[in-house]
């Protein structure tokens, strides 16, 4: 849904540097390779929640990444909460804004742009519905 890419660099000290070019402030490391993407989630997820936070724009991914680039997947319910975000700003929709719309408590809006909070699937399809839009499912076959 959401594919963030990042850079994998060798660092001095024999362990693998990760930076993500759409979100300067990730910075983590791994062992190896596969140690480091697993960090890399961790600090996509934390640098998508600091934006939101402090209520800054959120890039959404570049389309196509260089060759050299990974690629970190964000789990559906964070990428579902992140374009609600992004869908807001674009609207200059408040939180109390779209707890109106939804005809719902201010704590239930602020719940449903938590990374950190299990939100249900129906409400977060009643938020967009709210802003004018619907989530579309697709599922893909992946390649072995």
């Amino acid at each position: 849904m959401l594919n963030y890419h990042v850079l994998l660099t060798p660092d001095d000290n024999d362990t693998v540097l990760v930076t993500c070019p759409d979100l300067p402030e990730v910075v983590t490391f791994g062992e190896d390779a596969q140690d480091a993407l697993g960090y890399a989630v961790a600090a996509v997820e934390e640098a998508l929640a600091g934006r939101m936070a402090q209520k800054k724009d959120i890039p959404l991914p570049a389309s196509q990444p260089a060759e050299a680039l990974h690629c970190v997947r964000l789990g559906t319910q964070t990428a579902l909460k992140v374009l609600l975000y992004v869908a807001m700003r674009r609207q200059n929709v408040t939180k109390a804004e779209l707890a109106r719309r939804m005809g719902t408590a201010r704590q239930h809006a602020d719940r449903l742009l938590n990374l950190n909070h299990a939100s249900r699937l129906e409400a977060l399809d009643a938020a967009f519905l709210a802003l004018g839009q619907e989530v579309v499912m697709e599922l893909r076959g992946r390649a072995a």
